[in-house]
């Protein structure tokens, strides 16, 4: 199978960098030569279907795991040295619920900030800060163990947020919370990536990939690509997408000559109501030279504009891309 290409962001500060990490149990590769470079102050998305290798990944960025093979330095530093002010940098917060069950969320937040030496002042400004962002500010004097699920989620986003951490590392944060807060979540992640903090994130969610500067997709362990949400539908599709709507029927001797044209880079395939659906290198040129082309071959056009694929679709694309190279 011939190795994908794969775009990197280029930043002198990297605060995450692996190369040719593997991670195996009981012989078994979960997670197989994956390359990644994470500049300071960006949001790197994580996607890819259950049981990829993305929380595996996570733990060996972490610490938690120790790589098979392959290198992993975080901060500069290989996880498994980290020093104590290093560790102060980092936030994590991983799938599973792992605070204290018979605390309320507010001593569970409490707790957490006194870890890191948070003073009282400090503490109870962002104390209120988090507990609005994850809505829990009524639920303040709860038990942890009689909260609900996504209740658990929203404590665990927010105490790992308690000590205003330089790198997060967040397992999916969105799991479980309904689609207006997980925009709230979206929302505040971006205001900490103004602030200069650095943040890397799993979600099931592929729709997510929009709010990240970069994306990694990965698949049966393996990094598949890594690219900006633009290049990743650009990847994915071959090119642009433009849907060029006519008031009536394209006949086949018309079809067959704009499958010829220079710009078109992909199959031409009708989509419904007169619709058709093709790839080209950029839409910027293709579209007025598609416009001439109409006119010349005496077709009417109802609308013509470049598409924007769901990410859901970008996935799917890329998924199905992937059995077709594992196949060859």
């Amino acid at each position: 199978m011939q190795e994908p290409a794969i775009t990197q962001p280029t930043n002198p500060q990297l605060i995450i960098l692996t190369q040719n990490l593997r991670k195996e149990f009981d012989g078994t590769p979960v997670v197989q030569d994956v390359n990644l470079a994470v500049p300071q102050g960006k949001i790197f998305g994580f996607i890819g279907p259950s049981g990829c290798g993305k929380t595996t990944t996570v733990r060996l960025l972490v610490g938690t795991y120790q790589p098979t093979s392959g290198e992993v330095t975080v901060l500069g530093r290989q996880p498994r040295q980290f020093r104590r002010h290093e560790r102060e940098k980092i936030g994590y917060m991983p799938q599973q619920f792992v605070l204290y069950p018979d605390l309320t969320v507010r001593q569970n937040l409490n707790f957490a900030a006194s870890l890191y030496g948070l003073g009282w002042r400090e503490r109870r400004t962002h104390l209120r800060e988090m507990l609005d962002l994850v809505e829990l500010t009524e639920h303040r004097d709860k038990i942890a163990q009689n909260i609900s699920g996504g209740m658990q989620r929203r404590l665990s986003l927010a105490s790992t947020l308690m000590h205003k951490p330089s790198l997060l590392f967040l397992d999916e944060p969105t799991a479980g919370i309904d689609p207006v807060l997980r925009r709230k979540f979206w929302d505040y992640f971006r205001v900490l990536q103004k602030r200069g903090q650095t943040l890397f994130i799993t979600t099931q969610y592929v729709g997510e990939a929009a709010y990240c500067d970069y994306v990694g997709v990965m698949s049966r362990g393996r990094l598949l690509t890594v690219d900006s949400p633009e290049g990743l539908r650009r990847k994915a599709m071959g090119g642009d997408v433009i849907l060029m709507q006519l008031t009536g029927t394209l006949p086949m001797e018309k079809w067959f000559s704009l499958q010829e044209l220079p710009f078109i880079t992909g199959q031409v395939y009708p989509v419904g109501d007169n619709t058709w659906r093709m790839v080209v290198a950029d839409a910027s040129v293709a579209l007025p030279e598609l416009v001439a082309w109409t006119q010349s071959a005496h077709l009417e056009v109802v609308s013509m504009r470049e598409d924007q694929p769901s990410f859901d679709d970008v996935f799917l694309q890329l998924m199905q891309n992937e059995e077709e190279n594992s196949a060859q």
